[in-house]
C-alpha cells in the first residue's frame, strides 16, 4: 500500500507539471508567439519606411544633382559654343579686312607708275598698318568644353559606393616574374611578393625587369572599363600599389626608377605610419585613422579616375583623377615583410 501510495503522489506531481508546461506552451501560443507577430509586422513594416524614406532622400538628391549638373553641363556648353561664334565672327571679319587689304595693294602696286605709288605711300602705310593690329590666332581654352563643370564629390561618392558595393571580387591580376626586383620573390601561388634586404641573382640584363628598386609589374595592362584588384598589406609597413605605363624606368638606383617619382606611375604609399599618393614626384598626404588591412585599387580607364579604397568598409582612402593616354598596368613595390593579392 505504502509503494501504491508513493506511486500516485509522483502521478500526482507529473500531472501538475504536465498541466503547468501545458499552460506555458498554451500561454506561448495564445500570447507570445501573436506578439512577436505583431513585433515582426510592425518591424518589417518599419524596415520598409526607412528604406522608402532614405531611398527617397537619396533620389531626391540625386535628382537635385542631377538638374544642377546637366545644367552646368548646358551653360558650359553655351559658353563654348558662344566663344567659338565670337571667334569666327572675329576672324571673318579679319579675313575681309586682309583680303581687301590685299587686293587695294594688288592695285596699288599694278595701276600706278612710280610717282603715283610715291604720291600714295602715306595713304598706303596707314591702310597697312590696320594688318599690323591683326594677329595669328592662338590656341585658347576658351574655345574647349571645361570638363570639371561635371565634378560633384555627391557624384562622385555615389558612384564611386555604387560601383565598390556592386564588386564581387578582383580583377584578374598576375604577377610578371620576369619584371621581379632582385630584392623581391614570388610565392608558388604567384600571389605573394615577399621583400628581402640581400638581392637574389638574377638575370640582371633582362629589360623587363627592375634591377634595383623593389618593385614588381602585372602581366597584362588594363586600357578600357572599370577595374578592380585587392591587395592584402596587414603584414607589411612599407609598400606601393597602383598604375604605370609600361614605359615607367626600370634600371639604375636614381629616384626616377621609383615607383611615383617619375611621370609613367601613380601609386598609394606607405612607409611606417605615413601614408601619401605619388605622382611625379609630387606626395599628397593621406590622413588615415588606421592602417588598413586590404587595400582595394579601382581603375575607371575611360573616366580618368584611379581610386584606392578599404574593402571591408568600402571607405574611399584617395582618388585621383588621370586621363591615362595609353594601357596602364597594376604595380607594386614591398620594402618591408610581404604583401599578397586577393581573389
Amino acid at each position: 500500500m505504502a509503494r501504491a501510495e508513493r506511486l500516485r503522489n509522483k502521478l500526482v506531481e507529473r500531472c501538475e507539471r504536465l498541466q503547468l508546461q501545458s499552460a506555458a506552451i498554451a500561454r506561448h501560443v495564445d500570447e507570445v508567439l501573436p506578439a512577436k507577430d505583431q513585433g515582426v509586422l510592425s518591424a518589417a513594416s518599419a524596415a520598409r519606411e526607412l528604406v522608402i524614406q532614405r531611398l527617397l532622400l537619396v533620389g531626391k538628391a540625386c535628382e537635385n544633382e542631377e538638374q544642377r549638373l546637366l545644367e552646368r553641363v548646358h551653360a558650359e556648353e553655351e559658353r563654348a559654343h558662344q566663344s567659338i561664334l565670337t571667334q569666327q565672327v572675329h576672324w571673318t571679319e579679319a579675313l575681309h579686312k586682309l583680303d581687301a587689304l590685299r587686293t587695294y595693294l594688288v592695285d596699288m602696286i599694278t595701276k600706278l607708275d612710280d610717282q603715283g605709288l610715291l604720291q600714295a605711300e602715306q595713304e598706303i602705310f596707314e591702310r597697312t598698318e590696320v594688318a599690323e593690329g591683326i594677329l595669328e590666332p592662338q590656341e585658347s581654352l576658351k574655345l574647349n568644353f571645361n570638363q570639371t563643370c561635371v565634378q560633384s564629390p555627391l557624384l562622385h561618392r555615389l558612384w564611386a559606393c555604387a560601383v565598390l558595393c556592386c564588386l564581387t571580387g578582383s580583377q584578374e591580376v598576375h604577377i610578371d616574374e620576369k619584371t621581379l626586383s632582385p630584392h623581391l620573390s614570388l610565392s608558388e601561388d604567384k600571389r605573394t611578393l615577399t621583400f628581402s634586404p640581400k638581392k637574389a641573382k638574377v638575370d640582371s640584363d633582362c629589360p623587363e625587369r627592375f634591377d634595383h628598386w623593389p618593385n614588381a609589374l602585372a602581366t597584362a595592362p588594363f586600357h578600357s572599363g572599370v577595374c578592380a584588384w585587392k591587395v592584402s598589406v596587414e603584414q607589411s609597413c612599407a609598400y606601393k600599389l597602383g598604375v604605370c605605363y609600361s614605359s615607367v624606368p626600370r634600371k639604375g638606383s636614381a629616384n626616377e626608377g621609383r615607383l611615383g617619382f617619375n611621370t609613367a606611375s601613380w601609386v598609394f604609399s606607405r612607409y611606417d605610419k605615413e601614408f601619401r599618393f605619388l605622382h611625379a614626384g609630387q606626395p599628397q598626404p593621406v590622413e588615415l585613422i588606421k592602417a588598413p588591412a586590404e587595400i582595394g585599387v579601382l581603375l575607371d580607364f575611360a573616366g580618368g579616375e584611379l581610386l584606392f579604397y578599404d574593402p571591408d568598409s568600402c571607405a574611399i582612402l584617395f582618388s585621383h583623377r588621370q586621363a591615362f593616354l595609353e594601357p596602364v598596368y597594376p604595380v607594386f613595390a614591398v620594402a618591408h615583410q610581404s604583401i599578397s593579392l586577393v581573389l
